[in-house]
């Protein structure tokens, strides 16, 4: 076992925080209400992409999103889905659920039972992060039903 696999990792708390900062001004800019409990706003992008973004809860100084591809004709293992947490307060949106596997972990040791990777949490924000710029620069083609 290599010196690497010995250390545990340590998340990188001043790019985690500039990445939820990040993710949470995208959303904003996507979302015309997110502390409306129970809509949904469905987006189209191009042919054949298709997401949904319910509000599940939404509270004083948090609100929690459900974000998934609703693409037809593909396996629903294969769609990607996750639960969003946005904290209007400090202005971050972090993913705490992805695909539903459960709350994911700050870190995890390498390897696991769940073949999760030492970094899973960072790696999900960064999904999100592209994907939320992803429909941010299709924005023109982008036909939202609320």
């Amino acid at each position: 076992m290599t010196q690497r696999n010995q250390r545990k990792y340590v998340p990188h708390l001043p790019s985690m925080q500039a990445l939820c900062e990040l993710n949470y001004s995208h959303v904003l800019r996507i979302l015309p209400d997110c502390d409306t409990e129970d809509l949904s706003y469905e987006f189209s992008v191009g042919v054949g992409l298709s997401y949904e973004i319910r509000i599940v809860e939404s509270a004083r100084y948090t609100s929690t999103l459900s974000i998934k591809q609703t693409t037809k004709d593909m396996p629903s293992y294969l769609t990607p889905s996750m639960t969003v947490r946005l904290y209007h307060d400090a202005r971050m949106a972090e993913v705490i659920n992805s695909q539903n596997t459960g709350a994911l972990e700050p870190s995890y040791e390498y390897p696991n039972s769940k073949m999760r990777q030492r970094n899973e949490k960072h790696m999900v924000n960064i999904f999100l992060a592209e994907w939320l710029n992803f429909c941010l620069q299709h924005s023109s083609s982008v036909t939202s039903e609320a």
